[in-house]
């Protein structure tokens, strides 16, 4: 029986994050060494059915003592983005995203082929407390600003949750972060057919202190974190926009929303350097629960 909201956990992803071989330089080329070590995803799933998106998307993933790597290949024949505002609403267009889990919290990051990138920290309502972990300048609801997810003004999400509303912190900025695109192609021009956009992403372990919560960072062997990694599409025809877009993760969710960290991936570090292991294979999906290598 499915859950009521939300994914069967056996459904779920499980992803091997390497250690990396090399310098991590982001500068949005993936035909480094160190991508080439790393194991590449499956072909996303659209977020509902679970059946592979009508178009290649892709991730990989590696870490050092500094930070969280990832990279995205999306497939795209006519590559198009045309916000350039930090922050803005980059998912009413194309994009790809990142979800982290935290303790009581997770963090979105987005990122369109232009390069703009939107930021948004959550908090459980319930867990934001005087004289809690949250209760830091850097999560003053008198001072920051401040929406709400999963309240009664979010009709796709009201009362849907079991866990109900969270905070929404909209100007909170993961400190160090490091972004770069690359387009294969012609961005903005539909005269030509292009191959696609990739992305390079660092996440700086000091910057996710707030995720970590009382786990270690960096992690060590063996430690598991939970990751959301998706893709929306703009899509029109004839002027008209087909809505919701079409979104596609590395598993699927049951329902249309990004925001369950039920569903997010999981992601197992190890120790080992991915070019120093024996052979390792692409990322494939296995049976129920297996673990992608």
């Amino acid at each position: 029986m499915r859950p009521r909201y939300g994914c069967d956990e056996r459904e779920l992803a499980h992803y091997t994050c390497y250690r990396a071989s090399h310098k991590m330089v982001v500068d949005g080329r993936l035909d480094k060494p160190a991508w080439k070590e790393a194991p590449r995803s499956p072909r996303f799933v659209d977020l509902v059915s679970g059946v592979p998106g009508f178009l290649d998307t892709r991730v990989a993933a590696l870490w050092d003592d500094d930070g969280l790597y990832v990279a995205f290949w999306a497939s795209e024949p006519n590559v198009q983005a045309r916000l350039t505002g930090r922050d803005s609403l980059v998912w009413t267009e194309n994009d790809v995203e990142v979800f982290i889990g935290g303790e009581d919290c997770y963090y979105e990051f987005e990122i369109n082929a232009r390069g703009t990138v939107y930021e948004v920290f959550y908090i459980w309502q319930d867990a934001l407390k005087k004289g809690g972990r949250f209760d830091v300048p850097e999560f003053d609801l008198r001072t920051r600003r401040v929406d709400v997810l999963g309240g009664f003004q979010d009709g796709m999400r009201y009362g849907k949750h079991p866990r109900g509303a969270r905070w929404a912190f909209m100007d909170w900025d993961m400190p160090g972060l490091r972004t770069a695109v690359r387009v294969q192609g012609t961005l903005n021009d539909a005269s030509d057919i292009d191959e696609g956009w990739t992305v390079e992403i660092a996440f700086p372990w000091r910057g996710m202190k707030p995720l970590a919560g009382k786990r270690p960072i960096p992690p060590r062997d063996g430690d598991v974190w939970r990751l959301d990694f998706s893709r929306f599409e703009l899509v029109e025809s004839c002027g008209v926009t087909v809505e919701p877009h079409p979104g596609w993760a590395l598993n699927r969710h049951g329902v249309y929303d990004s925001h369950i960290p039920e569903c997010f991936s999981f992601v197992h570090f190890s120790g080992l350097r991915a070019g120093e292991t024996p052979s390792i294979p692409r990322a494939r999906p296995g049976k129920r629960g297996g673990r992608l290598r």
